[in-house]
């Protein structure tokens, strides 16, 4: 899909964007912040299967790419991991965009998302989005110990080589996150670091403030 930077930027003005690294708190606090003001949280990840309905394997064969097991999904090299992840990812942004464009006419939307810098700069300005990181480590464990994951949970730990199976995505999601993780930090974007005493009320009143939500609403 092909539109203007400026064309793009100007129908997604009520979207304000909580992307970052996995288990950076990204979906804790677009919810946390849609719960303090009544607005609409988009949430990428929980559209795929819907997307994936309407798409066409011609054009987003990431996207309808069938895999039979866990050892298929899970045993292949982190390189054609990674390849499918990203096109997975670009694939799906078109219709990301076009949900966004109709919910956000008469609304704010917070779009929990995980978009590039290069994304983000094609569709939104820099006060509409912010940076939720968190050191790229040990991320299936933390995904695992999470309820709102625990098909995830269940599928990676039905491979017939658990351990590698966790190797191989640790090692993709650090291949896919660590450079990201620092070039945010170097970038002039506004971003929050997840440590062990962050809480969320402190990480939602930062991200509020700084969407300048209060006054918005």
């Amino acid at each position: 899909m092909i539109f203007q930077d400026n064309v793009l930027k100007e129908y997604l003005k009520n979207v304000y964007f909580v992307t970052g690294t996995p288990c950076g708190g990204k979906t804790t606090i677009s919810r946390e912040l849609a719960n303090r003001h009544n607005i609409l949280v988009y949430d990428i990840d929980e559209q795929f299967e819907k997307h994936q309905q309407v798409s066409n394997a011609a054009f987003q064969p990431a996207m309808n790419k069938k895999f039979k097991d866990a050892d298929e999904f899970f045993l292949r090299t982190v390189d054609d991991y990674k390849k499918w992840l990203l096109d997975n990812t670009r694939e799906q942004l078109d219709f990301v965009l076009l949900d966004l464009i109709r919910f956000s006419q008469n609304q704010i939307v917070l779009c929990d998302s995980h978009l590039t810098m290069e994304q983000a700069e094609r569709i939104t300005e820099p006060s509409r989005i912010v940076f939720l990181l968190k050191e790229p480590s040990n991320i299936i464990d933390d995904y695992c110990n999470r309820p709102d994951h625990q098909g995830f949970c269940d599928f990676i730990n039905s491979a017939s080589d658990v351990e590698k199976a966790k190797e191989t995505c640790n090692a993709t999601l650090r291949s896919l996150n660590e450079k990201y993780y620092w070039d945010i930090k170097e970038s002039g974007y506004f971003w929050l670091e997840r440590t062990p005493q962050s809480t969320v009320k402190e990480t939602a009143d930062k991200v509020e403030r700084y969407f300048g939500l209060v006054n918005l609403l």
